[in-house]
C-alpha cells in the first residue's frame, strides 16, 4: 500500500475518486471530523430537504457528508461511509455488472450537471457506487493527510468478488500474506488502490463492505483524539510491516473508516 501526494484534475478510469458519508447526526458528525482531520464544511441546498456537505482541505474538495433520508433509515441503512470508482461510460459500465452476475441497487441517473452516478452491488454483497464525471470530477486532492488513500473490500469470497471487479473495471491483483491473512492487492493501470481480504467466522454479522482509509500524520494520535471525542477503536494502531500504521475506527454515529500513517508518505 504506497501513496504519492497529488492533486487531481481529473481521475483515472477504475480509480477511486469520491467518498461521503451518510449520518444520522450531521451537525454532530461534522465536528467529529473537523476536529480529527481539519477538514473545513461547505454546504449546498441540493434539494428543499437535502444538504450535502462538501469537506474540504483548503478550499479543494476531498469527500462529502450528508444526513440518512427517512427512506434509508426506514430500510435499516446504518450510517456508513461509501466509495465511487471512475468510470468512462457509465450506462456501459452498469450493463457489465448485471452480465458478471452484481446487481444494480440503483440505475444510472444524472445528478444535475455535475456528474453521472449508479450503485452497484457485487456477487457477494458489497455496494459500491459508479461516477461519471461532469462538472464535478469527485475528490480534488487525494493521498495526502486528510485525504482518501485506499479503499479497501472485506467479502464472504474473495475469488468470486475479485473476478467480478477485474472484469468489471480492469483491474490486476497482487495477492500476499498480512500477518497470517491473504490480502490481495487491486492494482489500476499499474497503480496500487485499494485492497481485499476474506472475512472469517470472526466477522458474524458484520456485511460485505467496501471501507475508505485515510492517510494521517499520526496513527495512534488521530485514534486517541477519535476516541476522546466519542469514537470507537475497533483495530487499535497497529503496524503493517513495509506499509505503515493504521487504526479502524466506528464514529459517534455508527460509520466505520480506517486511518493510516504510510511509511513513505510525504
Amino acid at each position: 500500500m504506497e501513496a504519492k501526494m497529488q492533486e487531481v484534475t481529473k481521475h483515472a478510469p477504475g480509480s477511486f475518486c469520491w467518498v461521503e458519508v451518510g449520518t444520522s447526526d450531521a451537525a454532530a458528525a461534522k465536528k467529529f471530523y473537523s476536529a480529527i482531520f481539519g477538514w473545513e464544511m461547505h454546504d449546498e441546498q441540493v434539494a428543499p430537504d437535502c444538504v450535502y456537505t462538501k469537506l474540504q482541505i483548503k478550499g479543494k474538495d476531498v469527500g462529502a457528508l450528508y444526513s440518512l433520508n427517512d427512506q434509508m433509515k426506514l430500510q435499516g441503512v446504518p450510517p456508513n461511509w461509501g466509495l465511487y470508482v471512475a468510470v468512462t461510460n457509465l450506462d456501459e459500465t452498469a450493463k457489465q455488472v448485471t452480465a458478471l452476475g452484481g446487481k444494480l441497487v440503483m440505475e444510472p441517473f444524472d445528478v444535475m450537471d455535475v456528474g453521472r452516478m449508479a450503485i452497484l452491488q457485487d456477487p457477494t454483497g458489497a455496494t459500491l457506487s459508479l461516477w461519471q464525471a461532469g462538472k464535478h470530477i469527485g475528490s480534488q486532492v487525494v493521498n495526502q493527510p486528510g485525504t482518501l488513500c485506499w479503499g479497501e473490500l472485506a467479502t464472504p469470497n474473495a475469488e468470486t468478488a475479485g473476478a467480478f471487479f477485474t472484469k468489471l473495471f480492469g483491474w490486476s491483483t497482487k495477492a500476499g500474506d498480512a500477518g497470517g491473512v491473504i490480502y490481495t492487492e487491486f492494482i489500476n493501470q499499474g497503480t496500487p488502490i485499494g485492497g481485499m481480504m476474506e472475512m472469517t467466522k470472526e466477522w458474524a454479522g458484520i456485511p460485505p463492505h467496501w471501507m475508505p482509509y485515510f492517510a494521517v500524520e499520526d496513527c495512534d494520535a488521530t485514534a486517541n483524539q477519535a476516541k476522546s471525542l466519542g469514537a470507537s477503536i475497533r483495530v487499535p494502531p497497529t503496524d503493517i510491516p513495509n506499509t505503515g500504521r493504521f487504526s479502524v475506527i466506528q464514529d459517534p454515529q455508527g460509520a466505520v473508516f480506517s486511518i493510516i500513517k504510510l511509511t513513505h508518505q510525504a
